[in-house]
């Protein structure tokens, strides 16, 4: 069973969501990133991390997945903000550009999505990745299917 699913069935995906950070559980993917879910409104999801050795690739720079992780979380819940409770989605497509190289020194990211519109079978939203410094390290796209529960 799904993690929404044990703390939210039966709700909307906005109360899905919200439930779920009340709850103050995490899913798998957020324990091995060390990822944090913080904020969601209609529309709009926040999701946080530190980088540190465990996202480094081979050159000592944090891989590009954990950015692109951070941004598909972001992007996802936005948009899972805005579906009933018999509506689920999954990423069809995730377009990252990168800005700046991401190591353990850049410290908080933050990475905040957009749902652009959310229709009944595909939704869309963007994510910017950015630092406590202020600066952008990544951004996103992404196109979103949506199905029947």
């Amino acid at each position: 069973m799904s993690l929404v699913n044990q703390v939210a069935a039966g709700l909307d995906g906005l109360s899905q969501l919200r439930a779920l950070l009340d709850s103050g559980r995490r899913p798998g993917m957020s324990h091995s990133l060390d990822i944090d879910f913080i904020e969601v409104d209609a529309g709009r999801a926040v999701f946080t991390g530190i980088p540190g050795e465990h996202a480094y690739n081979p050159l000592g720079i944090v891989h590009g997945g954990y950015a692109a992780t951070l941004l598909d979380s972001a992007c996802g819940c936005a948009v899972h903000s805005r579906l009933s409770a018999k509506q689920a989605y999954t990423t069809l497509e995730l377009k990252v550009a990168y800005h700046k190289a991401i190591t353990r020194e850049t410290g908080l990211l933050r990475a905040e999505g957009v749902a652009l519109s959310v229709g009944r079978r595909a939704g869309f939203a963007e994510a910017k990745l950015v630092g406590a410094d202020g600066k952008l390290y990544a951004s996103a796209t992404s196109t979103l299917l949506i199905m029947d529960r």
